[in-house]
């Protein structure tokens, strides 16, 4: 198990195509972001600047959200949200270009808030529906979807690790599975050594930030260490995104990194 830094949330004090760089003289050899561009369908010099910042700073894409919405006005996701396919189409096809050029093998397909006018049911059958549509298209490279339960959106439906459990066995392909965000599953009451232990095998991808607050390690009352050695010891060999909120300069925040650096939780030890 790997460290890797979520640059749409560390250092933002950048601009987007400088926080590689960045996070490289940190110390992170691999980087994730949220959809990293304006709109679903961005233009091949966006993505070529996209993909060239990878390259120059020598860091690997190891994690990439698919387009979400309009994430600072509230949106989180497409996947569910009716009239919305082609914007979700086009950007899975745009992350599988990405991902062909970087060795990315990770999506994650935000769910989407529920939208009124429409049931439930049906929100939930286009999902399925456009899911089914993204695991074939990743499926393809060896990629994997993952569904991440979130915390503070009170009208996004998947809390829990057993909702996007339930979500991903709706699909028919086995490459769709669980995002661990060990911040969102805990403030929403989740039990992490449950999900550390009993469903490793079940986790695509694995996320930190302590709680409360979504702060770094150590500013909250979260054993992030201890959960992810559990997790490790459980037989999960993916990467660990750092993805949390800097309560100052993210290069200011870092002092967790070297004693989480050093554990046996590393692949490499």
């Amino acid at each position: 198990m790997l460290l890797d830094a979520n640059l749409s949330i560390l250092f933002t004090e950048l601009p987007l195509l400088e926080r590689p760089r960045a996070a490289k003289r940190a110390g992170f050899d691999a980087v994730e972001f949220w959809w990293p561009f304006d709109t679903a369908d961005p233009t091949p010099a966006d993505v070529d600047a996209f993909v060239d910042a990878l390259d120059a700073a020598g860091t690997k894409l190891v994690g990439l959200n698919f387009f979400a919405g309009d994430m600072p006005a509230g949106d989180r996701g497409v996947v569910s949200w009716p009239g919305r396919q082609t914007e979700f189409t086009a950007s899975v096809e745009i992350a599988v270009d990405i991902a062909r050029r970087t060795g990315c093998r990770i999506f994650n397909a935000l769910y989407g808030n529920r939208v009124a006018g429409f049931t439930p049911s049906e929100q939930d059958e286009l999902a399925t529906a456009n899911l089914t549509v993204a695991a074939t298209a990743v499926q393809a490279i060896g990629g994997t979807i993952v569904l991440e339960p979130l915390s503070g959106a009170p009208d996004y439906p998947l809390l829990t690790a057993a909702d996007a459990l339930a979500v991903a066995d709706r699909v028919s392909l086995d490459n769709v599975t669980l995002l661990c965000d060990l911040y969102h599953l805990a403030v929403n009451g989740d039990d992490l050594d449950i999900v550390t232990t009993k469903l490793v095998e079940r986790i695509g991808h694995v996320q930190f930030a302590d709680a409360p607050g979504r702060g770094e390690p150590g500013s909250g009352q979260l054993d992030l260490l201890r959960h992810l050695t559990t997790l490790a010891a459980n037989g999960y060999r993916g990467h660990v995104g750092a993805e949390y909120r800097p309560t100052g300069a993210t290069a200011d925040s870092l002092g967790w990194l070297p004693e989480f650096g050093r554990q046996e939780f590393r692949e490499d030890q």
